[in-house]
């Protein structure tokens, strides 16, 4: 059985109540749901929440919330796999056995089911622990810069002030959109990014994380360009 798992819990600090916030027309976590069930890739997309408005609004768009995630897993701290490992035990305690879970964030609202297909196939074609979203960064990494105390520009790597951007190894970071994952991988807690990962890329206009209101109003700027690019070549 193959299980999307969308984390939601009810207690964030930037954006208050982002998971359920509207984002262009819908509560954000229902971008994440109708992308879910979309892929055809799952037998149960699950919500794990500590919150009985978000419970009800996950339902509302055709989640299941068959449990409520325990306060000591919904705090500031609390890291992706502890979360997942949970919601997985309690599947198996109820007699379900899963053996492909994604973690699917719910403020993913440029998540497509393509690219979960994708997830799912790259997970499925090597014996890797897991497969997730990544992009590329827009700006050479090996060019960062710092501030210094003096208030000075510094390089991090100045070895590389002279190497032609062409001439540097591209770099990826994590999308922050979905995580397939093994079950047992999940249970033993590891790590997702490490060697034993496979990445799916994705163009970085369909990446923004959302931590921020400048983040917020940045990604529906960007969401309702993309609607408007679409309904104009259809």
């Amino acid at each position: 059985m193959r299980v999307a798992i969308i984390p939601a819990r009810g207690g964030s600090k930037r954006i208050p109540r982002k998971n359920i916030r509207s984002f262009c027309g819908k509560p954000m976590i229902a971008w994440s749901i109708e992308a879910a069930r979309a892929s055809g890739c799952f037998d149960r997309v699950i919500v794990s929440t500590d919150d009985s408005e978000i419970a009800v609004v996950a339902e509302e768009h055709g989640a299941e919330v068959p449990f409520r995630r325990p306060a000591e897993l919904a705090d500031d701290h609390t890291g992706t796999v502890p979360v997942m490992a949970h919601a997985i035990e309690w599947l198996q305690e109820s007699g379900e056995r899963c053996e492909a879970v994604c973690c699917l964030y719910a403020t993913a609202p440029f998540v497509r089911p393509e690219d979960l297909r994708r997830g799912r196939e790259a997970l499925e074609a090597t014996d890797a622990d897991y497969a997730f979203s990544v992009t590329s960064y827009a700006f050479p990494i090996q060019r960062a810069l710092r501030i210094t105390d003096a208030g000075r520009a510094a390089m991090f790597h100045p070895e590389y002030a002279n190497t032609r951007s062409q001439d540097l190894e591209e770099a990826w970071h994590d999308a922050g959109q979905f995580y397939w994952g093994r079950r047992e991988a999940w249970l033993s807690g590891e790590p997702i990014m490490t060697s034993d990962a496979v990445p799916v890329q994705l163009p970085r206009e369909r990446v923004q994380d959302i931590d921020t209101l400048e983040d917020w109003r940045r990604a529906e700027w960007l969401f309702k360009a993309m609607q408007a690019e679409a309904g104009a070549s259809e």
